[in-house]
């Protein structure tokens, strides 16, 4: 004789507990992402004006040089000499050839100063460059 119970099988059950854990480290991810891409702007740099209307998509992989007044150049918060910038350049060029770089150069900042950079780029073969600026303000 068999005295044992039959146990009822359960149904099955969609476990929401490890999905949730997914969609939180996504949620995580990609707010830390959002933060860390907002670095790259340099608080300290005022944009020229233009009368266009239209603000550029950010290119996946750009890479954003920033010339504040004084002509110092920043990358990745990090102060670069030329010499480092053009080193650096030159091998972002050999691994990912077209590479896209923005410049954000201040508004104040000499010519002489942005065009260092812009010959520092072609020096390294890097030829897809735009310059930042903001939008004028409506009056």
């Amino acid at each position: 004789m068999n005295f044992r119970k039959r146990k009822k099988s359960a149904l099955p059950a969609f476990q929401l507990t490890a999905m949730m854990d997914v969609i939180f480290l996504l949620l995580c991810f990609f707010i830390t992402t959002s933060v860390f891409s907002q670095g790259e702007y340099e608080v300290s740099i005022t944009l020229p004006t233009a009368k266009s209307d239209k603000i550029p998509e950010r290119l996946p992989g750009e890479i954003i040089l920033n010339i504040d007044v004084d002509g110092k150049i920043t990358l990745n918060q990090q102060e670069l000499s030329i010499d480092v910038l053009r080193e650096k350049l030159k091998k972002i060029s050999s691994f990912y050839p077209g590479q896209p770089i923005v410049l954000r150069a201040d508004k104040d900042t000499k010519y002489e100063n942005l065009m260092r950079v812009i010959d520092t780029c072609r020096q390294a073969d890097i030829w897809n460059f735009s310059l930042a600026t903001r939008e004028e303000e409506k009056k």
